[in-house]
This record gives structure tokens, C-alpha cells and sequence, in this order.
């Protein structure tokens, strides 16, 4: 039985990131990891369907830049070209991936990994038929699709009339009608490129509204834009039944509609995966189906750690990433703490959202004397010259007692690249005196931030 100093059980980015991290400290470190390394992120999500929006950013453009004094006729969009180049950039990834585990010295072990036990060198793991031990154990096995009990859901999935995450990233065909369950960033994201690739797009959202924790200002602007290019919501309704060809629910007034699909997007969730390898028998406690975990990424459990989605605390990559470094370093006896006022959520069409911190309720809520500045993103002359009738927004939420920044969500392009500068705003807890002298370029589109600043 080969012995290791940290075994990391699942290879998305809370795992192999820790593990490249683990490594480079001298760890001897194994990955296990039965499907691709870079997990649901690389291969199911963030980076495939990032690939396809930006297929769907160039075909809109192509289309609108009249507006621009640009004319082009005859754009297409081809989409078993922009799955192929989707495939080519996820493969290019994972395989940068495992030529750098390589050159650190990480075992990787492509199997099932299960969980057999314990003993006196630490936790024991069977993959294949190879059995290993780690004093030290990393469970990052992520999370799956929330596939609720509605009539007719599992039975569509079994056939392909509906589809996850997954499967709708590798359509080679566009559906003349999809319909979307679940008004989330996925199914938003989803839903705009293929209403940009040319299916007539419903949304049915139980919600009152869209983007989930998303400020409602921005969750309203980004719906009207998305309705301009044709997305229907149905908002405050209920799936009651998938049935072939077609969606049902239920509205707020108890009345029982139908949407016509050819294919249909679950997309109400994500739940972490803590079943099926054994984590029962080292008795690791769980609660609402995720690993509980402290700051330290500490399980209830000696030597047994939990970052990602697999303890269901903020299931994005780069929350993994962190809490992986966090895991690693309380490991290697460096104390390090996991912080969540800071993380960034984007929502990655066009237009983009982006935020960070609080909104103005939430602050209230934990009891800040907060106050909240909204200006237009037509504040940015690069915003003007780029965005023909743009509609964007940056609102700033700040405590006014101690002068600091505690939120910032915005509407506009750039968004998912201006937004960490926001984070650091919040994370450093500087004085919004000291952030005034901060000279941002000119002209950009981030100078509406420091416009927001000197509005306070």
C-alpha cells in the first residue's frame, strides 16, 4: 500500500488546485479523479459554456454593428464548429493541467476512488485495484444537478428530451423551441447563447424574479435586456410535469400553462455529492447533504479536510480554488482562515453582471448603518462609446460609520474582469478617503467605480 502525505479525492479546482499547491510545499500528494481533471468547471461548465457565449458575443456583434457603422450580411452561426472549438479549449486546459501535475511529482489515479477505512498510517482508499493511504485526507468531490421529483423530469433525461448542464454543452444542433427550468445562472447563461444561436427561449423561473441573489435592480435590467432579444420569462411559476414536447406549470394565479419544447434545460441547482465513496466510514458529518467544514477547510474529523461544492457553501470554482489553499496550508501548519464577504458571482452574457460583498438589504440585515450610491454606467466615456443605448448600472453599498465598502454589483460589459478590484475594496477594508486617491485609467469602464467613490 503506497502511503502518501495528502490524498485529494476529486480532481475539479478545489482538488487539483490544492494538490499542485500541496506538491510545491514537498507534499507527496495523489489525486484521485475517475472522470477528466479540471472536474464540472473545465469540462461541464465555467469554461465550455464561456467558450460558446463568446461564439454568441461575435455572432451578435456581426449582426448589430450597424449601430457601429460596421455592416455585415450573411453571419451564421455554425454550431458543430463552435462545439469543436469548445472541445479544443477544454482539452488544451486539462491537458495543461496534467502536464503540470506531472512536472510536480502528483500521482495522478484516473479511477472510482472509494474510502475503506482507517488505520494507524491513515486513511485508507481503494481505486481500482490499487490501494493507497494518506495522513491526511481532501475530500473535493463536487456537486451534481438538483434533479427534482417532478412527472416526466427523469424519464426526459433518460431519453435526451431533457438535458443538464452536460448535455446541453455538447448540442451539435440548435432546438427550434428550448425551454429552461430555472432562472439561475446557468440556465440564464444557457439560455442566451441559444437564443443568440437562434431557438425561441422560455424561461420558467419559480422565483419572482431572475439571478437568484443577484441585486433586483440589476436582476431586473438584465431581464429586460434579454427580453429585447427575445427570451420570455415565465416568473412565479411551478413545474408540475415534463411531458413530450412540452413543459407545464403552474403561475401565481394557480393557472395550468404548457411550453412547447424540442428540448428542455434542467437547471434548478446543484447539490453536493457526499454519497457513493465511502465517507460514511470514517464518520465525517454532514448536514443538508454537505460536508460541514470550519475555517480551516477542518472536517469534525482529525486529518480530514473539505473545499468546493462538496460542503455547499459558495459553489463557484474560485471559491474551490481558495478554500483548497486554505486546506493545504492548515495542513503544512500555516494558520489560514476561509473568508466569504469577498467573493466575486458573474453572470457572463451580454451584458455582464458582476458582484461582490453585500446589497443594501443584506447589509442592513447583519447590522450596518449602510448607505448605497447608484450611477449609470454612461458615467464611463468608454462605456458610451462602446454600448449604443446601454442601460448599465454600478450601484455601491457602504457603511457609513466606518467609511468603507461592503458591496459593489454592476451591469456592463467588462463586469467579470472590473469586479476584483472590488473585492480587494472590501477584502482590505480601506477608508473610501484612501480608495478616492486611486488613479484609475482613462478611458475605461472601471472609472464609474471611482465615480461611485466620490459620491459618498
Amino acid at each position: 500500500m503506497e502511503l502518501y502525505d495528502l490524498v485529494v479525492l476529486g480532481g475539479g479546482p478545489a482538488g487539483y488546485n490544492a494538490a499542485e499547491k500541496a506538491a510545491a510545499a514537498g507534499l507527496k500528494t495523489a489525486v484521485i479523479e475517475k472522470n477528466a481533471l479540471g472536474g464540472v468547471c473545465l469540462n461541464e461548465g465555467c469554461v465550455p459554456s464561456k467558450s460558446l457565449l463568446y461564439s454568441a458575443k461575435i455572432f451578435d456583434y456581426a449582426n448589430h454593428g450597424e449601430q457601429y457603422g460596421v455592416t455585415v450580411t450573411g453571419a451564421q452561426i455554425n454550431q458543430s464548429a463552435v462545439i469543436e472549438r469548445k472541445n479544443r479549449v477544454v482539452k488544451t486546459l486539462v491537458g495543461g493541467i496534467g502536464m503540470k501535475m506531472k512536472k510536480l511529482g502528483v500521482t495522478v489515479i484516473a479511477e472510482n476512488g472509494e474510502i475503506t477505512g482507517r488505520n494507524e498510517n491513515g486513511f485508507c482508499l481503494k481505486a481500482g485495484g490499487e490501494e493507497i493511504c494518506g495522513k491526511n485526507l481532501l475530500i473535493a468531490t463536487g456537486s451534481a444537478p438538483v434533479v427534482p421529483p417532478i412527472p416526466g423530469l427523469r424519464e426526459g433525461l433518460e431519453t435526451g428530451f431533457v438535458m443538464t448542464n452536460r448535455e446541453i454543452l455538447d448540442l451539435t444542433e440548435i432546438p427550434a423551441k428550448l425551454v429552461v427550468i430555472g432562472g439561475g445562472v446557468i440556465g440564464l447563461e444557457m439560455a442566451s447563447y441559444y437564443n443568440s444561436a437562434g431557438s425561441d427561449v422560455t424561461v420558467v423561473e419559480m422565483l419572482d424574479k431572475i439571478a437568484g441573489p443577484t441585486d433586483a435592480e440589476i436582476s431586473e435590467i438584465l431581464k429586460k435586456n434579454y427580453e429585447k432579444k427575445g427570451v420570455k420569462f415565465m416568473l412565479g411559476c411551478k413545474v408540475t410535469a415534463v411531458e413530450n414536447g412540452a413543459v407545464v406549470y403552474e403561475n401565481a394565479k394557480g393557472e395550468t400553462l404548457c411550453a412547447p419544447a424540442d428540448r428542455v434545460l434542467c437547471s434548478i441547482g446543484r447539490r453536493a455529492v457526499t454519497e457513493g465513496f465511502g465517507l460514511e466510514k470514517l464518520g465525517v458529518l454532514t448536514e443538508k447533504g454537505a460536508v460541514v467544514t470550519d475555517e480551516r477547510m477542518k472536517t469534525n474529523v482529525a486529518g480530514v479536510y473539505a473545499a468546493g461544492d462538496v460542503n455547499g457553501k459558495v459553489m463557484l470554482a474560485h471559491t474551490a480554488y481558495r478554500e483548497g489553499e486554505v486546506a493545504v496550508n492548515n495542513i503544512l501548519g500555516k494558520r489560514d482562515t476561509m473568508r466569504y464577504n469577498a467573493i466575486p458571482s458573474v453572470i457572463y452574457t451580454n451584458p455582464e453582471t458582476a458582484c461582490v460583498g453585500y446589497t443594501l438589504e443584506q447589509a442592513k440585515e447583519k447590522g450596518f448603518d449602510a448607505g448605497c450610491k447608484t450611477l449609470s454606467m454612461r458615467y464611463s466615456g468608454r462605456y458610451v462609446a462602446e454600448n449604443e443605448g446601454g442601460d448599465g448600472i454600478v450601484k455601491l453599498v457602504y457603511d457609513k460609520k466606518y467609511s468603507r465598502v461592503l458591496g459593489v454589483h454592476m451591469i456592463s460589459n467588462y463586469a467579470s474582469e472590473i469586479i476584483y478590484g472590488a473585492a480587494l475594496m472590501i477584502e482590505t477594508e480601506i477608508d473610501i478617503d484612501s480608495l478616492k486617491e486611486l488613479v484609475f485609467p482613462h478611458p475605461s469602464v472601471c472609472e464609474v467605480i471611482r465615480e461611485a467613490l466620490f459620491e459618498v
